[in-house]
């Protein structure tokens, strides 16, 4: 059985119409004229144990409510949602014993407690054997990089300190499940590294699921093997990357440093851009293996250098939000 399984899962918002004048405004509180707004409509997909998938979309799409029902934080309108055999919202205290949640604009932590306070409070909770809570303490600050700010109050931590804490309190009593809302919003170059890291073997070493939505691409190039794109609250993909990016983006580039500038012409590419004695050519990997395109350019030209790149997820992305707009 799936560990995370969702189907026509519906979520809405009922907001009071407003109207002018006081007769409209009496006329409303008791007529109950609502607008309604729907935040996840129809959506269906299931998470295996193990799995570590990027849930992405734009702002308002509808991410954060799906994670926040997958949290029992909100009750859906309709459909079927279960994590770990729970109904989150039926079984908040069961379905918490199996989640994990680090939400990057909020905080778990004692604001005014030293950060490791926070970690023993977090481990009484949740009744961590003495051993296994050392244990994992140990472990998460050594990978974190925590020893220096456990016993700075949370207060006085930068963001990327408090954003490290928060995923070890989120891990300490060692949950099945990881949902991950926005992680590494704002953090600098060296902080999102250590978090990625964090995720990654945790998932590795102890297959913990992870739920992973965030605008950076960076974050999912680097942890995901699983994508679930999502747009006005429907999935339009559920799928490995390869053949999101074989659709949308399908060429390739060869970039080639010639020993001396060279008008270069090859049958079964397109020279993008030259400049210096450099040559970019942009081929199909369906078409023409990116080995048979190098042995015809070195073939007819003295190579010194040469490099394939890979279409950036990010623009992928971007392009199949486009040709759905234009639709």
């Amino acid at each position: 059985m799936p560990l995370i399984e969702t189907a026509g899962l519906v979520k809405e918002f009922k907001r009071v119409r407003r109207k002018q004048g006081a007769f409209a405004t009496v006329r409303t509180l008791f007529s109950r004229d609502y607008e309604v707004t729907r935040a996840v409509d129809d959506i269906s997909f299931t998470v295996e144990a193990g799995e570590l998938v990027g849930y992405l979309g734009p702002n308002g799409a509808g991410k954060s409510t799906t994670i926040k029902m997958l949290t029992g934080i909100l009750t859906p309108t309709s459909g079927h949602l279960e994590v770990a055999g729970v109904v989150p919202w039926k079984h908040r205290e069961r379905n918490a014993r199996n989640i994990g949640v680090v939400f990057g604009q909020r905080s778990q932590l004692w604001w005014d407690l030293p950060l490791i306070d926070s970690f023993r409070m977090i481990g009484r909770l949740y009744e961590v054997p003495k051993t296994r809570y050392r244990e994992n303490l140990d472990r998460f600050v050594e990978i974190l990089g925590m020893s220096s700010f456990l016993d700075t109050p949370v207060r006085q931590l930068s963001l990327g300190q408090r954003m490290r804490g928060d995923l070890a309190a989120a891990m300490i009593y060692e949950p099945s499940i990881l949902y991950l809302d926005e992680p590494t919003v704002g953090l600098d170059v060296i902080a999102k590294e250590r978090i990625r890291e964090f995720v990654a073997e945790l998932n590795r070493d102890t297959g913990t699921t992870v739920l992973l939505t965030t605008h950076d691409m960076d974050d999912v190039e680097r942890l995901c093997r699983r994508l679930v794109l999502i747009d006005h609250g429907k999935v339009l993909y559920d799928g490995p990357v390869g053949p999101l990016k074989e659709t949308y983006a399908p060429h390739r580039e060869l970039v080639v440093q010639l020993a001396s500038p060279a008008d270069v012409a090859v049958a079964a590419a397109d020279v993008v851009r030259a400049e210096e004695g450099r040559v970019w050519l942009s081929f199909d990997p369906r078409v023409t293996p990116a080995a048979a395109l190098i042995a015809e350019v070195s073939a007819k030209y003295e190579v010194t250098d040469l490099s394939l790149s890979e279409p950036d997820l990010e623009g992928v992305i971007r392009r199949m939000y486009l040709e759905r707009e234009s639709r």
